[in-house]
């Protein structure tokens, strides 16, 4: 009998290596296998839960009890994290287009409201102003000194001012009439005028006229307004003494005031003096004006 083949311990050793290295290829592909199937399984999961985080409750309900369900259990809730952030965006948007709506509504009812108070709605301010000067070309600037009259008031009211842009004088958005600004819109004006009284001897002059002018007279300016109202309303009134020597050749004075006051659509201003003979309505030193401050 032939004795039995031994094997070598390097033969051995090859032989555990190579089932080693196959035990561990076979460990390798079946972790990979398993990892890969859980990945998968996990992403179709998430995928599901993202959109169950919109589907699976009732976002009306979820956005009205938005306050009231925030816990610490449910901000570790990615699903909840994501319906919060929703449900806030929407709540401000729908905060934001409420607010929008409102301020619409009530400019429309401030609208309304001017429109059925009589004024011009608010908009953009028209800027309203006037300057009139006197005339001297024109001999009948006074009305007749009918103090008693209706809608007149004290004094001989100013009726021809200079307004068609000769000089000076303009109309900007303001209409005169008979001597009178009319207010075109509701609104605080400053209103200002001066009156040149200038009386030179001649000798010419009726002597009647001479004796009235030289007693010591009383010079006044008023400024009136005209509303619904039967009267006119005074505004301003300024004056002085006069009291010209004999042997002066002539005598110069002039009254100037200026005030602020509320005026309401349609409401007229005019001016008026006393002592209408001896006004000199020379373009530099006799005017009348008045401009929209807001």
């Amino acid at each position: 009998k032939l004795p039995a083949a031994r094997h070598s311990p390097g033969q051995t050793c090859g032989a555990v290596l190579a089932a080693a290295v196959l035990l561990q290829s076979v460990c390798v592909a079946v972790t990979f296998l398993y990892f890969t199937n859980e990945l998968k399984q996990l992403r179709e999961t998430y995928s599901k839960t993202g959109i169950a985080c919109l589907t699976g409750e009732e976002m009306g309900n979820f956005i009205q009890n938005l306050d009231l369900i925030e816990s610490e259990d449910r901000a570790a809730d990615p699903c909840w994290q994501v319906k919060w952030h929703l449900g806030k965006l929407i709540k401000k948007m729908m905060s934001r287009s409420y607010e929008e709506n409102v301020s619409a509504v009530n400019a429309e009812r401030a609208l309304t409201l001017s429109h059925t108070d009589g004024q011009q709605p608010r908009g953009p301010v028209t800027r309203i102003a006037a300057h009139l000067t006197g005339n001297s070309n024109r001999k009948n600037s006074l009305s007749p000194r009918i103090d008693s009259s209706p809608r007149r008031g004290n004094g001989q009211k100013i009726n021809n001012w200079e307004s068609s842009r000769k000089g000076h004088s303009f109309l900007y958005n303001v209409e005169l009439r008979n001597g009178e600004l009319v207010i075109p819109q509701t609104g605080y004006y400053y209103i200002y005028s001066q009156t040149y009284f200038r009386f030179r001897e001649n000798e010419n002059e009726d002597s009647d006229l001479l004796v009235q002018i030289r007693n010591p007279k009383q010079l006044v300016q008023y400024v009136y307004k005209l509303t619904n109202y039967p009267e006119p309303i005074l505004l301003m009134k300024s004056a002085r003494t006069s009291c010209w020597s004999k042997k002066a050749e002539y005598g110069l004075y002039s009254i100037y005031q200026g005030g602020v006051f509320q005026l309401k659509r349609e409401d007229r201003i005019f001016v008026s003096v006393s002592n209408g003979d001896i006004v000199d309505m020379d373009k530099e030193a006799s005017f009348f004006g008045a401009f929209m401050i807001g």
